[in-house]
């Protein structure tokens, strides 16, 4: 992955916009300097399998620019949860504040997001602490929580459209797509499907595997259709 600005300025740019809304302690700057390679590698590897046309130079070469808010909100998720698996809870604390503030969206370093994941102008969705499997994607205003302590389970390469809520005890399979202003609460949901309207009143559409690979903007559903 190449990055769009020298490294030394990428590393200054996330070290002054922790200080300056923050306080940056020596310990700390110490620690993101380790921890920055690591989240970049991450954000690498989550990046690399989406044919975004915004993430790919004319060579085909994975680009990464910390001004483009999607890939820096995501670099941020994985720099938030690399420091709060190497116990530093309150710089995990500060990182995981900053992205929120940057990118409008709610993506706590206590929640395991997929290694595969992709959101489109995620503004005001609010991510729990559901369980993701990967090609997860995301849009505005989408909410995932509790409902009396139990969360959701998502399968591989479920998209949450804007405006969709999924929380208590749903079990979401293998390629659904959660329409635009859909609500679903404690259900189970086949593979498979596209879903409307609000429980316990849901709308089911089966639909053939190829109607959601042919939509996806991943390169293995993609090469599944080759």
């Amino acid at each position: 992955m190449i990055l769009s600005i020298e490294y030394n300025d990428f590393f200054k740019l996330i070290s002054a916009q922790v200080s300056n809304n923050f306080i940056l302690t020596s310990k700390e700057e110490e620690m993101l300097a380790l921890l920055v390679p690591k989240a970049l590698l991450r954000t690498a590897n989550c990046l690399k399998e989406n044919i975004n046309k915004y993430y790919w130079n004319e060579t085909e070469e994975l680009i990464f620019n910390p001004y483009h808010s999607g890939q820096y909100a995501i670099f941020l998720y994985f720099l938030s949860r690399s420091a709060i698996q190497n116990s530093e809870s309150i710089l995990a604390d500060k990182i995981y504040y900053l992205n929120k503030m940057l990118n409008s969206c709610d993506l706590y370093h206590g929640v395991k997001l997929p290694d595969v994941f992709f959101f489109d102008h995620p503004l005001g969705s609010v991510l729990g602490r559901a369980e993701y499997s990967n090609y997860f994607i995301f849009q505005q205003n989408c909410t995932v929580g509790n409902n009396h302590s139990k969360y959701p389970k998502f399968g591989e390469f479920v998209w949450l459209f804007a405006n969709t809520t999924v929380i208590g005890e749903s079990v979401i399979g293998n390629n659904v797509f959660i329409s635009a202003g859909t609500y679903i609460k404690d259900e189970i949901i086949p593979d498979n499907t596209i879903v409307f309207g609000r429980s316990p009143n849901l709308i089911l559409k089966s639909k053939p595997i190829e109607y959601f690979h042919n939509a996806s903007p991943f390169k293995i559903h993609q090469k599944k259709e080759c």
